[in-house]
């Protein structure tokens, strides 16, 4: 009797052809399926955190676009609050302008019109003063371009080139924002002859 394993080999000796060997087979086969089941492991999680980070993205893309709403809203409220106030403010300047005219259509006197309107233009210059208004009279000053609008020049005797000789229209600051600027006659120097 012969042995079944000395058996296999004696015809596979004579055969010519050489053992396998079964399990190294299959872990060849399984080393190159392995990489590609890598691959495709990596691939699903690549694309699970793609997803993950896409939906991280359009939530912070609506974020903003609220927190943008949000802070529209508050700054058009702030405007209006200070439209409010602003208003309360004047209320009493047009009341006294209102009282001004009943005293004309009365026949008051000029003098008590007169300082009925100085009384208003007091008001009204605290209430804009309040509100944080500067006004901008430079006369006897240096001429600013940043504040001034030179609408002419004149040639002096007294002041010196580039400098207010007059005001025709006051300029205006708001909170250090130019307003209106002033509007002034300066100084050519002294005239040549």
């Amino acid at each position: 009797m012969t042995d079944p394993k000395t058996q296999t080999e004696t015809e596979q000796a004579e055969s010519g052809s050489e053992p396998t060997l079964a399990g190294v087979e299959g872990n060849s086969a399984e080393a190159a399926q392995d990489p590609v089941a890598e691959l495709e492991a990596a691939l699903v999680a690549a694309e699970q955190k793609a997803l993950a980070f896409q939906d991280a993205m359009l939530r912070m893309q609506a974020e903003m676009e609220n927190l943008r709403k949000r802070m529209a809203r508050d700054l058009e409220r702030s405007r209006r609050l200070a439209l409010v106030q602003l208003m309360i403010d004047l209320v009493p300047v047009r009341d006294s302008l209102e009282r001004g005219l009943e005293a004309a259509d009365l026949a008051g006197t000029v003098e008590a019109l007169r300082e009925g309107k100085l009384m208003t233009m007091k008001m009204l210059c605290k209430v804009m003063a309040d509100h944080g208004l500067e006004e901008i009279d430079p006369r006897g000053a240096a001429f600013n371009p940043e504040f001034h609008e030179a609408i002419s020049m004149l040639p002096s005797d007294e002041a010196p080139a580039d400098t207010v000789l007059e005001v025709v229209q006051k300029g205006y600051r708001l909170h250090e924002r130019l307003i209106r600027p002033a509007r002034v006659v300066v100084s050519r120097g002294p005239e040549r002859d």
